[in-house]
């Protein structure tokens, strides 16, 4: 069966197909170091409550047609810009994990652009 060839890593080093490199490793370990608490971003036990009792009430995922059941809930304007409403129901959204990852994604500028 054939082996396709070896890539080149952004640090210079050969890696095998499939392989993944060591640099990538260090640097998610640096951004975590920089990066704050989830309790310091938003995420503290109030948040948990409020969450579990909005997926017990929604169950299944927001997006017309999916009808996967609700894993994550996506706060329609984020925590960051609007923190007074962090808890508040009428700023949630219940997403199955795929749209909610769509929807990070093209809120943070994650998405590739269209062609």
């Amino acid at each position: 069966m054939p082996v396709s060839a070896p890539r080149i890593c952004g640090c210079g080093d050969k890696l095998a197909s499939g392989a993944g490199c060591h640099c990538k490793a260090k640097r998610k370990r640096e951004a975590d170091a920089v990066r704050p608490s989830a309790a310091k971003r938003g995420y503290d036990a109030a948040w948990r409550r409020v969450r579990a009792l909005f997926v017990a009430k929604h169950p299944v995922c927001s997006v017309e047609g999916c009808g996967k059941p609700t894993t994550d809930v996506d706060h329609i304007q984020s925590v960051e810009t609007r923190p007074d409403l962090r808890l508040s129901w009428s700023n949630l959204r219940p997403f199955c994990h795929p749209h909610h990852s769509q929807r990070t994604a093209r809120d943070q500028g994650f998405a590739r652009a269209r062609q």
